[in-house]
């Protein structure tokens, strides 16, 4: 995939791809979560953080994909890449199927796309004030979009911290965990996200249309 970068385009060759779950700093927070979803029949981590595995070309540069279920939602979250022993920081979208997610969490997430921006910024750019990104989605819903995230990365667990629970490999790419969804999660026509950074004045942003296909037996 090409990507812009503050010194030009680049192409990012990823071929494993690696989706964080349960990544949330405040683990009372992410404990009552577990609980909430147990009641809704979905079964907790065998370990925090859970290190899902999907396939590498669910990774896609669209503006629109396409999903099973309606019940399908996006998730807005930072995308880190490790090519050529360096890291870039992106943003992307952990699209997953909900309804399947009572059956299997990892099954969820490897049955839709993975949309992510098509501009990245070297990862060391950003290390010393990380925690003041802002992380922001909306989805549009009865032809307006509404706020569905909002929040800092001081709220994920410290990347390199995730990074390093993996040994990210070369040409591996990392969807690194999201916030909670104001409102709850549901599914949407259409989902927009964005990565703002602060200090440096910049931001990555992309969205995306859902088009629902029928469920035929």
């Amino acid at each position: 995939m090409l990507f812009h970068t503050p010194g030009g385009s680049i192409e990012l060759n990823v071929t494993s791809l690696f989706i964080a779950g349960w990544t949330g700093r405040d683990m009372a927070a992410v404990n009552h979560h577990i609980e909430e979803l147990k009641e809704l029949g979905v079964a907790p981590p065998s370990t925090v953080p859970l290190y899902y595995r999907g396939s590498s070309n669910l990774l896609l540069q669209a503006n629109k994909i396409q999903a099973l279920s309606e019940g399908s939602s996006g998730e807005a979250e930072p995308f880190v890449v490790l090519s050529d022993g360096k890291y870039w920081l992106g943003l992307g979208s952990d699209h997953t199927d909900r309804p399947l997610e009572a059956f299997s969490v990892a099954h969820s997430k490897q049955n839709c796309a993975k949309p992510v921006a098509d501009t990245v910024w070297p990862l060391e750019e950003v290390t010393d004030h990380l925690d003041q990104l802002e992380l922001k989605s909306w989805i549009k819903e009865e032809g307006e979009w509404i706020a569905y995230q909002e929040g800092t990365l001081a709220s994920i667990r410290p990347l390199k911290e995730l990074i390093d629970g993996i040994d990210l490999p070369e040409n591996g790419g990392m969807l690194c965990g999201t916030l909670p969804a104001i409102g709850g999660v549901r599914g949407a026509v259409a989902f927009r996200m964005e990565l703002n950074d602060p200090v440096l004045g910049r931001k990555i942003t992309t969205e995306y249309e859902i088009e629902t296909l029928p469920v035929v037996a």
